[in-house]
């Protein structure tokens, strides 16, 4: 194992379009929404560890998740897992991991990766991240893992890149979240593909980067050096985020920057974003119910039921429905009906206070 390799987990998301289950208590990242005993977290940290050294795969979390972490997580060093006291988008958050690591290794290349998606393909991926690494080390990279599309999806970001010979392709455009005819457009081009949200780099140029295209983050975490790892690094983190702004880095840093990349794959790859895109992963029975054990389903098709508590559900004449309970809360709606769920979260939100979101 390269002892300059590093990996940065984000878990600090919420998942509300998976709400009920996913709730800002506890988000999608600390459920096991597959089924398979292992929440989306512990097998993100489980891949990696498969190539990467223990000590040097770092956690960036909100700290009202700390405990959920540990819990999780058997073994992580307390400088492993950097607390979040605000939450600020990934810009800030990975510009903490990559300050930080960065004191203590200069020439430590690093691979973020969200806590919540699943990846299929694991020995592709990990093909894939290493080919990356080995470039990022040597060049002035910024490199994003783009997944071929199967289909207009239009809650996901799409690289343009430029069609050559080359492994790792440069890139030309991104696109966040089209529309269904450009998403279309998009597919039939077969130049674009979904952005991932996984990226990989050296320490030295993504600190460049934020240098050049978030100079204000840049200053507030390179004065951090002398304070990472040691006992006043909470301190210091609290005082810088109520300096950071709320950006992500693909609008903050990939969407401007001139030595963006891209490798292309196809690691079985699915971001579990909302309900629809969790059925296409679940097992589902003869009539396309995605359901467990203590649910029983007459004439009904293309359902997906997750439950918490109860210990039997019986549905009937339901078609491509949603019903999901968690924690004595109950929500049955279209499957798809994505835009709908957010807009019922705020509305719970309004009337019936933050104890259910």
């Amino acid at each position: 194992m390269n002892q300059n390799h590093f990996v940065i987990i984000m878990a600090g998301g919420t998942g509300t379009r998976l709400w009920p289950v996913s709730t800002s208590k506890k988000p999608k990242q600390f459920h096991d929404l597959l089924g398979v005993g292992k929440t989306l977290l512990q097998m993100t940290y489980e891949r990696f560890l498969v190539k990467f050294p223990k000590e040097n795969i770092y956690i960036v979390t909100n700290k009202e998740y700390e405990d959920l972490i540990h819990e999780q997580i058997e073994g992580l060093g307390s400088q492993q897992l950097l607390l979040e006291p605000y939450k600020r988008n990934t810009a800030p958050c990975i510009a903490y991991a990559a300050y930080k690591i960065a004191s203590k290794n200069p020439n430590a290349s690093m691979v973020i990766a969200p806590a919540d998606h699943l990846i299929l393909k694991e020995d592709i991926f990990h093909q894939s991240v290493a080919v990356a690494l080995d470039s990022a080390s040597k060049n002035d990279q910024l490199i994003t893992l783009g997944m071929h599309p199967n289909r207009p999806e239009t809650g996901y970001g799409y690289i343009q890149y430029i069609p050559d010979s080359a492994t790792i392709k440069k890139v030309k455009t991104f696109t966040e979240k089209p529309e269904i005819g450009l998403a279309q457009k998009f597919i039939e081009s077969g130049d674009f593909v979904w952005n991932a949200g996984i990226f990989i780099w050296s320490a030295k140029s993504i600190i460049k980067a934020f240098e050049s295209y978030l100079p204000d983050l840049a200053e507030v975490f390179a004065d951090g050096e002398s304070q990472y790892f040691g006992t006043n690094e909470s301190l210091f983190v609290n005082k810088a985020y109520t300096q950071c702004v709320n950006v992500s880095i693909d609008i903050g840093i990939m969407e401007k920057a001139e030595n963006v990349f891209v490798l292309l794959t196809d690691i079985g790859w699915s971001d579990l974003g909302n309900w629809e895109s969790l059925h296409e992963i679940r097992e589902t029975d003869n009539q396309n119910n995605a359901s467990p054990k203590n649910v029983m389903s007459f004439n009904s098709t293309g359902n997906i039921v997750t439950t918490d508590k109860l210990d039997l559900v019986v549905v009937q004449d339901l078609h491509d429905f949603l019903v999901a309970e968690q924690d004595g809360v109950l929500l049955i709606c279209k499957k798809n009906a994505e835009k709908e769920i957010k807009e019922i979260v705020n509305s719970v939100k309004t009337e019936k206070g933050d104890s259910f979101i």
